[in-house]
């Protein structure tokens, strides 16, 4: 077992008992160890920070490839679906804010108070609207309250107009909300929930802020580049993201090439859908070289052809 390996394990232990009763959130340099294989800039609490210009990339990518993917990186359980969506023609990008809650308990729902003043917290209003306060321009708000849907509404409009001005994003909740005629009213805002119901939260409480949650079928960890649209969503490790847009750009171009070609009668399906001929092969790299819209830069092209395995 390596250093690093062990420092995570370590890291990953201190989680479930020690940290907790002192901490509602990892600590950056936890987090780091959490996310060991991304290389790039971080955020001051510790979280990748995966840049704006692959989270507007990844806009266009669909739910197939990027989930094809990361089932052949070994990623398997990173996607969920089954959504109430406030506006299904819009796609969300941004990086994961992770929150966890749970059925209310006194003594751990009192422990949690108590750490949080001590950590500087917001004493007025509920403890949900912590993970709010934290949040920057390109987060997205993720939580796992358990599918409760009465009684387990997360926010209003009132805490959907905080995230959109700290986030200029929605939310992701596997839970519900209340109000969802005041949150449709705030422009740019969307939400990904299980349910929605007038009532207000009750019996819940909030454990933690940016570590590991579930989301469904779905393992999210903070800093996860999300990516949520009316197929679904799916949460992408942050040291995969160029890898994976890269080769989703890729794939798409080929596929919108055989389209043509099948249109044009030029090739039969038999051959557009197996692997190419030469003769396929440097058609495709022709029709490349003459287009204006390419989705990535020549020399992102050109260095992914380098190593590309037809």
């Amino acid at each position: 077992m390596n250093k690093i390996t062990l420092a995570c394990l370590v890291c990953l232990s201190t989680f479930t008992l020690e940290s907790f009763a002192q901490q509602i959130s990892p600590t950056p340099d936890q987090i780091k160890a959490l996310t060991v294989e991304w290389e790039g800039e971080r955020f001051p609490d510790g979280r990748p920070k995966v840049s704006d210009e692959y989270l507007e990339r990844l806009k266009a990518i669909s739910m197939e490839e990027a989930w094809g993917i990361l089932r052949n990186k070994g990623y398997n359980n990173q996607f969920e679906n089954d959504w109430i969506i406030l506006d299904d023609n819009e796609v969300m990008t941004g990086r994961a804010v992770t929150a966890q809650y749970m059925p209310f308990r006194e003594d751990v729902n009192n422990m949690v108070k108590k750490v949080g003043k001590e950590e500087g917290r917001a004493q007025s209003g509920g403890t949900n609207s912590w993970p709010i306060d934290g949040l920057v321009e390109g987060d997205i708000y993720v939580a796992d309250s358990y599918g409760k849907i009465a009684d387990g509404t997360l926010i209003g409009d009132n805490l959907g107009i905080a995230i959109y001005t700290n986030s200029k994003r929605g939310v992701i909740f596997n839970g519900a909300v209340r109000d969802m005629a005041g949150l449709d009213k705030i422009e740019g805002f969307n939400l990904w929930i299980k349910g929605h119901d007038p009532s207000y939260i009750q019996e819940m409480m909030l454990t933690t802020i940016n570590y590991p949650i579930r989301m469904g079928r779905a393992t999210v960890l903070p800093g996860d580049a999300v990516l949520a649209n009316k197929w679904g969503v799916i949460f992408i490790p942050a040291h995969l993201v160029a890898d994976l847009v890269i080769n989703a750009e890729f794939t798409a171009l080929r596929d919108q090439f055989g389209h043509l070609r099948l249109q044009e009668k030029k090739y039969t399906a038999g051959e557009i859908d197996s692997r190419w001929s030469e003769k396929i092969k440097s058609d495709f790299m022709n029709w490349l070289n003459s287009k204006n819209d390419l989705p990535m830069s020549k020399a992102e092209l050109d260095a992914y052809l380098k190593d590309r395995n037809w």
